[in-house]
């Protein structure tokens, strides 16, 4: 309870212009309320559901056996994720829903605090975007525009915890972005892409991969399409970014992310590439996270 008193404190210290407060208002109520009927639930065996009830149980009748529990080693904290904030518009040919999410249970406070205020900051840039395109094409005339903006638990083991966070903007066409944050909850870490390597030579042994793994998949689909136009070598792939967007799997492998357009044409969508172990394995300062 204490950590969410303490992210709606800091969530109230950020001002709002004054003509979304009443929005603001009213989707944090929507929000509650859709909460409450199709809040996010995680499927879990029955098994293990009547396990957590009967330690759930435990806890709230008997003081001894959680003094007990508290002192029994946990590899990882058991996290929760809901919407802590709601923006959402639905005027004429302009829609947008964004919503912002909130992790509670890090052992980590302060990374958890960093994560929610960067979440609650991200919301509010899109939507202010999404309100100064909107008043730019109604000066112009009109148009249509829309933006879902929204978030999905990817992974969550013992050890790793993956929160992606997907934009949809659909105006002539559309666009679609997503970030992840994949998080060591048994040490508290953040983990970013250069901190899987020795040194930067993954780029360049990813690079090499990517490029194979693309010609590979264009042979065998004709479907796929990938920048590989060496005629145009302005628009063809040249290389990863050192902080490309990344997640590790629950069986431990690495996954790059590239957003809609970025190495393919719109149709592909957001392309991702599990990269083989084998391939890079020489390269990882260790197997803790990949292997």
């Amino acid at each position: 309870m204490k950590r969410l008193n303490k992210l709606k404190e800091n969530h109230e210290k950020i001002e709002i212009p004054a003509e979304l407060e009443d929005i603001v208002k009213q989707s944090i109520q929507q929000g509650k309320k859709a909460q409450k009927k199709h809040g996010y639930v995680k499927q879990w065996p029955i098994g293990t559901v009547a396990a957590a009830a009967v330690f759930i149980g435990s806890v709230n009748v008997s003081p001894n056996f959680a003094q007990a529990m508290a002192n029994v080693p946990v590899l990882g904290s058991i996290v929760e994720v809901f919407t802590v904030q709601q923006w959402t518009n639905d005027k004429d040919n302009f829609q947008a829903d964004v919503a912002t999410p909130a992790i509670d249970g890090l052992a980590d406070e302060e990374l958890q605090a960093s994560l929610n205020e960067k979440y609650v900051a991200e919301s509010e840039t899109k939507y202010a975007a999404f309100e100064k395109e909107m008043a730019a094409l109604k000066a112009e005339g009109g148009g249509h525009f829309s933006l879902d903006s929204n978030y999905k638990v990817l992974v969550d083991t013992e050890q790793l915890f993956t929160l992606a966070r997907y934009d949809v903007e659909i105006q002539a066409s559309g666009y679609e972005t997503v970030r992840y944050d994949t998080i060591d909850k048994v040490n508290g870490l953040l983990l970013s892409l250069p901190a899987l390597f020795k040194d930067d030579k993954y780029i360049d042994t990813i690079n090499t991969y990517l490029l194979g793994e693309m010609e590979r998949q264009m042979a065998e689909d004709s479907s796929k399409s990938f920048f590989l136009d060496k005629d145009i070598p302005e628009a063809a792939f040249q290389s990863i970014n050192p902080e490309q967007d990344f997640y590790i799997t629950e069986d431990h492998k690495l996954v790059l992310s590239f957003d809609e357009y970025e190495i393919a044409p719109g149709y592909m969508g957001v392309v991702t590439f599990e990269i083989p172990t084998e391939v890079i394995k020489d390269s990882l300062v260790s197997d803790t996270y990949v292997n």
